[in-house]
């Protein structure tokens, strides 16, 4: 499919469309690209939806913030507000993954009106650790590997990943894949150092004035401890009327699987939308 540039804030933002139908707007995480929400799946497509993907801000083949500084949430949301806009979409199902699902957050409880159904992927922000400097500084150690030896600098300072043997070779092949489809790593870099320090929202309790019918995915902690599923769990229970779906013990996560990940956003557009 074409791509398109929608230009907002001084960025160009590389998005894309594909099929027709309720419109579903898919935010991928933090170092990762558009195609990291439902990994490649057309089940979204084929099913009479309008998907739309973009890279975020200084991610894949976007273009870097014009400040360094400028990779916080409220530009995450007001971009995807401009990207709405742009394509003339009045109200979308918004599935995000991590960061991505902060932004999806943040657009909820700014513009609730632009938001028909949310789909929160593996959320990872929790308000009590925003500050907390050991957490700080491996997000700080992994951009200045990045900066400074791309790729390898990053997995260096990643490290050994926290998951069972079964999933490592799993988790860094994904990692390097997804670094490499960044035209500016400089600019991941930035990012690396903004958004773990940025707030989505206060506390937890905020997420009480979300109206939009939500649907919150956990993944179990064993393949993904960065994203703990008792904060995913806190996340449904503080939006009013969320569904949690939780991985079953031992299976592949359901956010690693981009068809089954694409049906639960199906049936959140076909609720919403109707």
């Amino acid at each position: 499919m074409p791509e398109l540039l929608i230009e907002h804030g001084g960025v160009s933002l590389a998005a894309e469309t594909a099929g027709w139908g309720p419109p579903v707007v898919l935010l991928h995480g933090l170092t990762a690209t558009r195609r990291y929400v439902v990994m490649g799946s057309k089940a979204l497509e084929r099913s009479n939806h309008n998907v739309i993907a973009y890279d975020a801000r200084g991610h894949g083949r976007s273009s870097p913030a014009p400040d360094a500084r400028s990779y916080g949430y409220e530009e995450l949301g007001e971009d995807l507000v401009a990207v709405l806009d742009e394509l003339e979409i009045e109200r979308a199902v918004v599935a995000g993954a991590s960061m991505g699902a902060h932004t999806a957050l943040w657009l909820a409880l700014h513009r609730p009106d632009r938001v028909a159904a949310l789909v929160v992927i593996t959320p990872g922000y929790d308000p009590a650790a925003v500050e907390d400097g050991d957490r700080l500084a491996r997000w700080d150690a992994l951009s200045e590997g990045l900066r400074d030896r791309g790729v390898e600098g990053f997995l260096e300072a990643y490290g050994e990943p926290r998951v069972p043997e079964a999933w490592r070779e799993t988790v860094i092949g994904a990692i390097r894949q997804r670094m490499a489809l960044h035209e500016h790593p400089e600019a991941v870099a930035d990012a690396l150092k903004v958004v773990p320090r940025s707030r989505p929202f206060g506390e937890l309790e905020e997420l009480s004035d979300i109206p939009a019918p939500t649907v919150v995915i956990a993944s179990a902690d064993e393949p993904d401890p960065e994203h703990p599923q008792a904060l995913a769990q806190a996340y449904a229970e503080a939006i009013p009327g969320a569904r949690l779906i939780a991985d079953r013990p031992g299976r592949s996560p359901l956010a690693w699987q981009g068809s089954q990940l694409s049906k639960v956003i199906a049936s959140a557009a076909g609720d919403a939308f109707g």
